[in-house]
């Protein structure tokens, strides 16, 4: 009987590893998609206007290791902040410290609807707002 319990363990202890081996190769991937070249806003709708050409101009570089964003307008680097997310809940997030309009607007989580390697499409409510934004990779 011991045996028995021996072996389910080490099965449960093995789909425990697989499972944390797929969450990190999902991961990998996701960051390799961000940090690979660079990232426009093709759509921005705030509270139902949309404002996508409040960003024209700018161009967004993810790093890995730290995790860190430049937001550039017109070639000319505008702020640096930081990025993050979770493939398995399909999310998220950044912060622009002192960020003012319109990158503050890029700032806190956002729920993943869509992607591919080459798009983002997200959504994000906080209270009254409700933001949607979609990334293209350029």
């Amino acid at each position: 009987m011991k045996k028995i319990y021996f072996l389910l363990l080490i099965i449960s202890l093995g789909f425990t590893q697989c499972k944390k081996t797929i969450d990190n190769i999902q991961e990998d991937l996701v960051t390799k998609a961000m940090t690979d070249g660079q990232w426009i806003v093709t759509k921005f709708i705030y509270n139902g206007t949309t404002i996508t050409a409040d960003f024209n101009g700018y161009h967004f570089k993810y790093y890995d290791n730290p995790k860190k964003v430049d937001a550039v307008k017109n070639g000319t680097l505008e702020l640096t902040g930081n990025w993050g997310g979770n493939s398995a809940d399909m999310t998220t997030w950044a912060n622009f410290t002192g960020a003012v309009y319109p990158l503050n607007l890029i700032n806190g989580t956002w729920n993943i609807t869509r992607n591919s390697w080459t798009y983002v499409e997200a959504t994000q409510n906080s209270g009254t707002e409700t933001k949607t934004m979609r990334l293209d990779k350029q």
